[in-house]
């Protein structure tokens, strides 16, 4: 997968326990190398590397080798994301389990989910399982960690009084050395060092209903996630995510080579590097969308030119003017009349 990413908001839910429990949050996300502005937006993208680093950190920081697994009990799904929202508005268990599945790379991006759906429904000849088809699960054990803890504890904070529905645990990662606070959070046997990570579960919670009847806000939710997920899809080209992490920061005068590659997660040289390969050029990148975004605001007659100025990065209005007269061969205060509705004559 090239370059996977995880939602902003996931992060921040990893980066709110880790301070919970006594870590710094500017320290934590220098050390992981995660700008913070991202924090502000949950629909953002980190790069999933980044997420590695900050669970690395924060276990340190706070002193917890067990910390993915309080993650996973941590926060309800709904509050991570809006793939959580759409879960909680289906009508039935097997819906969220649809629902999830189908947006679930919005929340996070993993090895092996860009062909597929990450998680499956497998009947075996000794139950029923939902298997989590990621490759490499082993690199990053703490996903697997928390993915089944959040599993489990969802259900159960939602309906506390229904019998559990996990009855076995599978994980491929070998027994750990905090295995015993796995007891905390899975009250069912797990098997460690398995040939699959998996659930085994009582097949009737898929029918199981969740008492949600709102058809209307479960149709807003989905349409929201159609938008994210055609946003997603279209990121993945490197003008996509030069433009994703230039609209925050263009009216900063921030909007440099540097800082970009910064909040992508690469070097310099490996984002000119991805830039080539691509037949693209930072500066035409940056040129394009100042004119685009420019252009919206005129159109919009919400700001005036100098804030339009302001907005897409211009010091100097006359800066401003000259680039736009480039873009469109007329001056900006011209486009702008030129953009005008006719105004209806007065009645008398």
């Amino acid at each position: 997968m090239q370059d996977p990413t995880v939602s902003a908001g996931y992060v921040r839910s990893l980066l709110a326990l880790a301070v919970k429990r006594g870590a710094d949050t500017q320290q934590l996300l220098t050390a992981a190398q995660i700008d913070p502005r991202l924090m502000e937006t949950p629909d953002a993208r980190v790069p999933f590397e980044r997420f590695k680093a900050l669970m690395a950190e924060a276990k340190a920081a706070c002193r917890e080798p067990a910390l993915a697994l309080h993650f996973g009990a941590a926060a309800p799904f709904a509050e991570l994301s809006i793939v959580g929202l759409i879960a909680h508005a289906a009508r039935t268990m097997g819906e969220a389990f649809e629902q999830t599945n189908r947006y679930a790379r919005l929340v996070i991006e993993v090895d092996g989910h860009e062909a597929g759906a990450r998680f499956a429904i497998v009947r075996r000849a000794d139950g029923v399982w939902i298997e989590d088809r990621r490759r490499n699960p082993n690199a990053f054990p703490e996903l697997t960690e928390s993915t089944w803890v959040r599993f489990i504890h969802d259900r159960q904070r939602a309906f506390p009084d229904r019998e559990a529905y996990v009855l076995e645990v599978h994980m491929t990662h070998a027994e750990p050395a905090h295995v015993a606070a796995y007891r905390e959070f899975f009250d069912m046997p797990l098997v460690f060092g398995a040939a699959w990570n998996a659930l085994r579960i009582r097949e009737r919670w898929l029918d199981e209903p969740t008492g949600s009847e709102d058809r209307y806000v479960f149709g807003v939710f989905n349409a929201h996630a159609d938008e994210l997920m055609k946003s997603l899809a279209e990121s993945k080209t490197i003008r996509g995510q030069i433009e994703a992490a230039l609209i925050p920061v263009l009216h900063t005068g921030e909007a440099t080579m540097e800082s970009v590659a910064r909040r992508l997660g690469y070097s310099r040289s490996t984002l000119h590097r991805r830039l080539k390969q691509d037949g693209e050029s930072f500066e035409l990148i940056l040129d394009d969308l100042r004119r685009r975004m420019a252009i919206d605001y005129l159109d919009s007659r919400k700001v005036s030119v100098n804030e339009a100025a302001y907005l897409t990065g211009f010091s100097e209005p006359s800066a401003f003017s000259r680039a736009f007269r480039r873009w469109t061969g007329t001056s900006p205060g011209r486009y702008r009349k030129a953009s005008e509705p006719p105004r209806l004559p007065s009645e008398s």
